[in-house]
């Protein structure tokens, strides 16, 4: 199974990529991580926020693969545990689908992009940076594989 991160925004820090990239060679063959960067549309002092989430979701469509289950990153979503996240990574493994989780820009997700998506995640009522919610994304994916294959890293 693939995950895909489809992740409006720019390029991260050394020390955030650092970690993502950490966390994502931890992950199993049977469990990968693929980062997808989209670029964020051009924003200028009197330019209208519909106008730039639009031209952004076009390019996270354009991003998402075929027969792809799509979990959208969003603050209004349903938060998880990590035994919930367990639970449910095992279940797509068992269904062999490819996953991609959606991260808006600076102004979110389109109403497109959430309504497509079977599953709304939040990981916090915080807005977080962008850099940092790719590490805690790659790191709660990583914690939740390593408790389903009992790898010691979790410990409740």
């Amino acid at each position: 199974m693939i995950i895909h991160l489809i992740a409006v925004g720019t390029r991260c820090p050394a020390w955030a990529e650092m970690a993502f990239l950490d966390y994502q060679k931890r992950l199993s063959a049977e469990c990968k991580l693929k980062l997808v960067t989209i670029p964020i549309s051009k924003r200028h002092k009197n330019s209208l926020i519909a106008k730039h989430i639009a031209e952004e979701e076009k390019k996270i469509l354009a991003a998402l693969p075929k027969n792809s289950r799509i979990i959208a990153l969003d603050v209004k979503g349903q938060m998880w545990s990590t035994q919930q996240l367990a639970q449910s990574l095992q279940q797509w493994q068992l269904e062999r689908q490819d996953m991609s989780l959606l991260m808006g820009g600076p102004d979110g997700l389109s109403d497109t992009c959430i309504h497509s998506a079977e599953r709304i995640w939040s990981l916090s009522p915080l807005t977080l940076p962008h850099a940092l919610v790719r590490i805690i994304v790659a790191e709660q994916l990583y914690r939740a594989w390593s408790l389903l294959n009992r790898h010691p890293y979790h410990r409740e």
